[in-house]
């Protein structure tokens, strides 16, 4: 079971001071936060992907590859990457890149986004949003597997003798994860390639998450991947701890009532009893996290949503430390009932060892412009 965090890296007025942020400040935050999460424990960090104020999370590649320079262990991923906007061809590219400069700690969750206009900042069409989340996914796992792709689709250019470099190191392509809120679309797909499928339940209730996550278990078994306990699935939250949750909620309470995406909405009682968010002692943000599994089954990765809101980074580092307190006994409890046949998180290790071991993949072919290749070179002055 792996136990993260995610960002989405909005820029957001501090409710209680009135104080706004800087982007130079979000963008630093995120890697304390990111090392501070490796530092007290947890397996993953992951970044959302907007291209639009108020949020600084445009460039997740540049984003993961400085955070992996400064950790060691922990498991770097997106939430989202935009396969609807963004070429396959350079996100092939960039996290291959990545997986070799972090050693193979990278995976990524697919999405669509939920910003509208990002569609025609790309030159896409939103109607087509879940046709190009279909070609450019399956254009993807070709250039992952396929040293050389002959390709064409609808919504792209064709490709002929294409070979994305560098080649997914040691010739295990980066795990991917399908993320949906509402589209059963994108479980259909999760379950058809035996891909894992995250569940961001932030904002709905365990009804709906319950019907996400059964379909793709269902469909998972139906394409011959496993049985449904075998599925690979995680599952968004929130939360807001202090030592009582008396405290939790009285300083909670203004960044929820303020907050963007959900503030001037229902109440925090309303929404902490409809939704996943947990706010109050962390006795409580333990019992409530391990009660996902009553209706989405034992799974495989939980993150957390704890730097929004307006947040401010002092505030975000605590809440993580309390997070590391009740850590060993979230993952007993995780641990506590699963079934023998319930398979562990993905990993590069693992995906290595279930391909036969590692090998290397890089492509020795001549240079289209000069017609050299590089194993024919001669030292200078030889």
């Amino acid at each position: 079971m792996q136990i993260g965090i995610f960002s989405v890296g909005d820029v957001t007025t501090d409710p209680t001071t009135g104080r706004t942020p800087s982007e130079h400040e979000r963008i630093k935050s995120t890697v304390a936060i990111a090392r501070k999460a490796e530092e007290v424990g947890l397996d993953v960090f992951a970044t959302g992907e907007h291209h639009n104020p108020p949020f600084i999370s445009s460039n997740p590649t540049a984003t993961l590859a400085y955070i992996g320079a400064q950790t060691e262990r922990i498991v770097l991923s997106t939430a989202t990457t935009l396969i609807t906007t963004t070429d396959p061809v350079l996100i092939a590219e960039d996290y291959a890149k990545i997986q070799h400069l972090t050693d193979g700690r990278v995976d990524l969750m697919m999405g669509r986004g939920n910003t509208g206009p990002v569609y025609p900042w790309f030159g896409k069409d939103i109607r087509k949003g879940i046709e190009l989340a279909i070609e450019n996914y399956a254009l993807l796992r070709r250039l992952w597997r396929e040293d050389v792709v002959d390709w064409q689709g609808k919504h792209r250019t064709p490709l002929q003798g294409y070979t994305s470099t560098p080649r997914p190191l040691d010739g295990a392509a980066p795990f991917v994860w399908h993320g949906s809120i509402r589209s059963p679309e994108i479980a259909e797909q999760a379950a058809y390639y035996g891909d894992g499928f995250f569940h961001n339940h932030i904002f709905w209730p365990a009804s709906h998450t319950r019907q996400m996550v059964a379909l793709y278990r269902r469909r998972f078994e139906h394409y011959g991947h496993g049985t449904a306990d075998e599925a690979i699935v995680g599952l968004g939250g929130q939360f807001f701890m202090r030592r009582n949750s008396q405290e939790a909620v009285r300083e909670f309470r203004p960044y929820f009532d303020n907050a963007p995406v959900y503030g001037h909405g229902p109440s925090l009682e309303d929404f902490t009893s409809q939704t996943p968010l947990t706010v109050g002692s962390p006795q409580q943000v333990l019992e409530r996290t391990l009660s996902f599994r009553d209706y989405a089954g034992h799974y495989q990765r939980q993150l957390f949503l704890i730097d929004h809101a307006g947040l401010p980074l002092k505030t975000v580092l605590e809440q993580l430390d309390l997070l590391g307190e009740i850590l060993p006994e979230m993952r007993k409890g995780f641990a506590e009932g699963r079934p023998a046949n319930v398979p562990d998180a993905p990993t590069h290790a693992s995906l290595v060892a279930a391909a036969g071991g590692a090998r290397d993949t890089t492509v020795h072919a001549a240079d289209d412009v000069t017609g050299a290749r590089a194993e024919d070179a001669v030292e200078v002055g030889a």
